[in-house]
């Protein structure tokens, strides 16, 4: 489809041990259109942090083909696999993952050092980010300075940082107050409407009806594939 940014097809992963065989996901096909924003849910081993890890191309299916931006990812070399994670996604995880004694600033400007940007350049990008976000007075801080909320503002300018075509976020709201999940979402909302596609893992019904299409799992299969429809904190 010449608007699809991701197509997955007939998708399976394995984990093997010695004497177990457990099957994670199962024949799995579906496609994301650019600009989509996608909340993908199932209960605790349905196999939505699988599917997630596979298409920020952390792991690859067992079987299946996934194509991103009409590449496929199985084809590609780890050196290749990192440069597509570096330019094409944007990670925001539950836990955060900032460096600990660093300040924001430094945090959202780590994937232009890894892909050679100017530091002039990094800097000036990196403030203009961390405005966006609501924390232009907190840009010195290093992040055990900062509330939940703030963390993930500032996880969410990291991912935005080199311009990806997708964010996918993997329970961007879990560790946060619900006051301050709102304001997250909000920022999502805003990120989907300048032409991000935006694919977020949540097990809240409340989080996940922010996107426009919720996808749900159960034992590593799609069961069920359709509109999301709480688009009300848009942010002019």
């Amino acid at each position: 489809m010449a608007d699809s940014i991701i197509e997955v097809s007939h998708l399976t992963k394995i984990y093997k041990t010695t004497d177990i065989e457990t099957v994670v996901l199962s024949d799995v096909s579906l496609i994301i259109n650019k600009g989509e924003f996608v909340a993908i849910m199932g209960p605790s081993g349905s196999g939505k942090s699988t599917l997630m890890h596979i298409l920020g191309a952390l792991d690859l299916p067992t079987s299946g083909q996934y194509f991103l931006d009409g590449q496929e990812i199985g084809r590609l070399s780890d050196d290749e696999l990192a440069d597509i994670r570096n330019r094409k996604i944007g990670f925001v995880f539950q836990a955060f993952n900032l460096l600990p004694r660093t300040s924001a600033l430094d945090n959202v400007m780590v994937p232009m050092e890894y892909a050679g940007v100017l530091e002039t350049e990094q800097e000036s990008r990196a403030k203009e980010l961390l405005e966006s976000v609501g924390l232009s007075d907190r840009m010195s801080y290093p992040p055990n300075k900062l509330s939940g909320g703030q963390q993930q503002r500032v996880a969410i300018a990291r991912a935005l940082i080199m311009n990806p075509a997708i964010i996918l976020a993997d329970e961007p709201t879990g560790n946060i107050a619900s006051s301050q999940a709102e304001e997250i979402m909000a920022i999502f909302q805003k990120s989907n409407n300048s032409g991000h596609t935006i694919i977020m893992i949540t097990h809240e019904s409340d989080i996940a009806e922010h996107a426009k299409r919720i996808i749900h799992l159960k034992d590593g299969k799609i069961v069920h594939d359709g509109d999301g429809h709480k688009q009300r904190l848009i942010i002019k």
